[in-house]
Formats: C-alpha cells, structure tokens, sequence
C-alpha cells in the first residue's frame, strides 16, 4: 500500500516520478532496479508483529495476495503519476473496474455508465456483474443533464472512460465530477487509451481512475495488470450507502475503514478485503515489467500521439474511407474537448469507416502487412481490429452502434514505427479491400 504517497504528487516532475516514484536502490544489494519479489509470503519479526499486520494496525507484507514488494513500488509509482493518494494493483483492467465496484455496491445498486465503453466493459457491467445483484444503466455521457435525472438513491457511482475505446470520444470529466459530488458518488474514470501523460482525471475531479495496465503502462504486450487508484479525496463515511467503508468491519474486530484510515481508506479496504476475496492479485513479475514500461512512458505517448496524428491525417483523404473518429482533427466533435484535457496529444487509438461495411471491414484486416491484427491496444507495434467481429459481436447491433463499432468500423492502435510505413501498409491493404470491391 501507498501510504507515503503524497496526496498531490510531489515537487518533481512527471518524467522524473515515472523513473523515480516508489522506487529506490536496494537496501541490502544497492541494486538500483526494483527487484522481482517473487515470493508468496514474508516473515514476521516476532508475534505482536504478526498480530498488529494481522489487524491492520501496522503496513506491510504478510501474503503476496493481499501485497508484494515489487507490486507496492508500481502502486505507489502509479498514484504518484495520477497526483492521487493511493493505489492497488490487481490482475488486469476488468479485476481493476470489479474491484472498484465490489468497495462500493450491495445487491440492489447500480452504476450509471456511459454507452461509450469497452465492449468487454459493457457485457461485464451489463452481464457478469448482474450474478452479484448489481446493475447499470447504460447514458449518452454527452447528455449531462440526462446523467444527473438518472441518479437516484440506489446509484453508487457514475463510470466513463476519460478517452473512449475504440471510437475515441472524450468525456467532459468536469461537469460530471460537479454532478457525482452533488449526488454525493464518486466519479470513476477508466484512464487506460489517455495514460497520466495525457490526462489525470483526478485534476478534474474523478475519485477513482482504473487502468489496464496491460497496455500503455505496460507498453510492449507482455504484461497482464489492472490498477485502481483513490484520489483520497471521497467522503466515504455514509453507512448507508457504503457500508464496505463506513459500517464496522467484522473480519476486523469492528474497525470502520474511512474513519479509521481516513484518506486512504478506499485504498486499505482495497487490499485488506477485496484482495483478500477477489484474489485478483497481480504478479510480481508484471508489476516489474510495468514498472520499466512506465519509466518510458511520456517517451512513448509523445511518439503514439505524433504517429496517431499523421495517420488519421493520411485516412481523412483516402477515397476508401468514408469517416474518422479522431479526437486530434479539427472535423472532430470532440476537438475542443481534447484541447482541454489532453492539450499533449489525442491518443494513438481511434476508429475510421471503411466503405464496404463489414466484409470491407475484415478484408482490411487481412491485408495488413506490418501492422498486425490482435485484440490489443497500447503495444509499440501498430495494431488493427475490426470490432464487430471480434470484441463487440458479443453485443447486439444497437449496442454496437452506440459503443462505436458499427459493421464498417476499424480500430487502430497506431504505434512507435516510422508513421511513412505505417501509412503505406494501410493505403496498400485499402487498395485491396477497392480491388475486392470492384471485382
């Protein structure tokens, strides 16, 4: 846990806190790189040492399911880089988006969440998570005053994605956070497509920011990872409405996490209850491939954002396209918005329509060459999907439609590659999809 973590950051600048944030040389080795503590447990000094971890009177490392010293170093490194207070890394992004929700509901509740969604977020929210007794109800997040008409007393939470995936649509964190303070619910933003570099939600006015961190933190496609990370920021001491934070705790002795930790009490619960249930623990080794992802992390979106830039330029003019949803052009809705919270770039993820539909769709992605087609985003390889054959066919058609990824939608996840090569593999394989289309 993250319990040093200053609550806004600290006098150093990004670039220095993505190197330096929760790490130091060894104090036994002097190695200077964080070490993969792949262990499963860790000694205890003496007997009241082991009942004061035990009971949550003391931080520190019992068991690497509930916390691990190489994962505690991202934790903190990840909450430093996001100005919040604390973090808890977990297995991947959908263990980050459970456990957020898993602190905050009881049968019977629900999240309002916005229709601009992962398509695996959408059929975990709508799904899955409906075996718990949970709901959620899918808005237009454009809508604001739909969104505060919606709240009622059951609602715990309001959930949107800063940058959405595929489609590229920005939400206007400020308002909603003014609308989930007013409701007296936290404001949860997946920050995955935008990263700390782009964007910090919690400077807005977001409680609690989840990642996959399996992708631009990561960097490089080897790493499984999910975070969930307080802003400290919440009041959580509503019995009646949260009381996985403000009611005693019996497996405790009673204690009541918000009163007892304070502005780290999401974070607390976090580890000492859902780790301890979920097991959605991450691995060591991921914490550590993470953590050397992250130290070029600024490196790589500046690179992502120019390549992304030049590319959706590129498609804007193609014949063989008929649209592009790029946050980062001008002919984009979403322009100004990306002006305001991402003034560094627009991402490196976005979609266009290709003419044809969906079997122009997926010839398209057959043709690529260099580019590679894979359900991933964030690798420093350029990548290409077809959405509504793969990660969104489990929806139905409006719902595809509303997430973005109607029949003739591409997604592109555009990488760190010369952006000429880039351009020249999509313009060849889009010659082939009009070939196709002419025979």
């Amino acid at each position: 846990m993250t319990e040093n973590t200053p609550k806004f950051g600290s006098p150093y600048g990004f670039e220095t806190r993505q190197i330096h944030a929760g790490t130091q040389p060894d104090p036994v080795t002097g190695a200077r790189q964080t070490p993969i503590y792949q262990n499963t447990a860790f000694v205890f000094e003496d007997a009241d040492h082991a009942a004061s971890l035990f009971n949550l009177q003391t931080f520190g490392f019992v068991y690497s399911r509930l916390s691990n010293p190489t994962v505690a170093a991202l934790e903190e490194r990840l909450a430093s880089l996001e100005n919040a207070r604390g973090s808890t890394c977990c297995s991947s992004g959908h263990a980050a988006q459970l456990m957020a929700l898993f602190a905050l509901m009881q049968p019977g509740d629900h999240v309002i969440a916005s229709t601009r969604l992962y398509g695996g977020s959408i059929t975990q929210l709508s799904k899955s998570f409906g075996r718990f007794g949970w709901s959620a109800r899918f808005l237009d997040f454009d809508d604001l005053g739909s969104v505060r008409e919606a709240i009622n007393g059951n609602t715990r939470g309001l959930f949107c994605e800063s940058l959405a995936n595929p489609g590229g649509v920005i939400s206007d964190l400020e308002p909603l956070a003014e609308i989930a303070r007013a409701a007296k619910i936290p404001l949860i933003v997946d920050n995955t497509m935008a990263t700390p570099v782009l964007c910090r939600p919690v400077d807005w006015g977001a409680d609690l920011v989840t990642h996959s961190t399996t992708k631009f933190l990561s960097g490089n496609g080897t790493s499984m990872g999910g975070a969930l990370i307080d802003s400290g920021n919440m009041d959580w001491m509503d019995a009646e409405r949260f009381p996985s934070l403000a009611a005693p705790e019996p497996a405790y002795h009673g204690l009541t996490f918000a009163e007892s930790f304070g502005d780290l009490g999401f974070t607390t619960h976090a580890h000492a209850v859902s780790l301890r249930d979920l097991g959605t623990s991450m691995a060591p080794l991921n914490a550590w491939l993470t953590l050397l992802g992250t130290e070029t992390l600024s490196l790589r979106m500046e690179r992502h954002c120019a390549n992304a830039q030049r590319v959706a330029e590129f498609l804007e003019g193609h014949e063989a396209v008929s649209w592009v949803s790029y946050a980062g052009l001008p002919s984009s809705p979403y322009h100004q918005l990306a002006e305001k919270y991402l003034p560094k770039g627009a991402g490196s993820v976005f979609t266009f329509g290709v003419k044809g539909g969906y079997q122009a769709g997926v010839t398209l992605v057959e043709r690529c060459e260099i580019i590679s087609h894979l359900a991933n985003i964030g690798d420093t390889r350029t990548l290409i999907l077809h959405p509504a054959s793969t990660t969104h066919r489990q929806l139905t058609e409006e719902q595809r439609e509303a997430a973005g990824a109607g029949p003739d939608v591409i997604r592109l996840s555009v990488g760190l590659e010369t952006a000429d090569d880039i351009i020249a593999d999509l313009d060849q394989a889009l010659t082939s999809v009009q070939r196709q289309a002419a025979e």
